[in-house]
C-alpha cells in the first residue's frame, strides 16, 4: 500500500477481477483436465464421459458412472479429495479483490 489513504480505482479493481478470474478459470480448466485423464485412464471412460464424471466430481454431484476396478476407486477417492481443495482454492482466488476492496474501503471508513 502506498500509505496515502486512497481507495484503487475501479478500473484497476475491475482489472485485478479479471485476472484474478482468468486464474481461477486456470485452475478449474486444469483440475477438469486431471479429473478428465484420470477417468479415461483408470476407468476406462470415453473422453466425453470422462469430463463429464470429472465436472459432477468437481462440482459436488457426485460420480455419474459407476467405479469397479480398485485403480479407478482409489482415483475417485482421491480426486473427490482434491476436488474439494480445489473448489476451495478458485472460489478464494475469485472473492479475493472483492473482499480486498471491501476491507480496504472498511479501512478508509475507520481512518475518517
Amino acid at each position: 500500500m502506498s500509505g496515502q489513504g486512497v481507495l484503487p480505482s475501479r478500473r484497476v479493481f475491475f482489472i485485478r477481477l479479471a485476472r484474478q478470474a482468468l486464474l481461477s478459470g486456470a485452475i478449474v480448466a486444469f483440475s477438469l483436465a486431471l479429473g478428465a485423464a484420470g477417468y479415461h485412464e483408470f476407468v476406462g471412460l470415453p473422453w466425453l464421459d470422462a469430463t463429464l464424471n470429472a465436472s459432477m466430481i468437481l462440482t459436488g454431484m457426485g460420480p455419474v458412472a459407476p467405479l469397479e476396478t480398485p485403480a479407478a476407486k482409489l482415483f475417485g477417492i482421491f480426486y473427490s479429495l482434491f476436488s474439494g481443495v480445489a473448489f476451495l482454492g478458485f472460489a478464494t482466488v475469485l472473492i479475493a479483490p472483492v473482499a480486498q476492496r471491501f476491507l480496504h474501503r472498511l479501512h478508509l471508513d475507520m481512518a475518517d
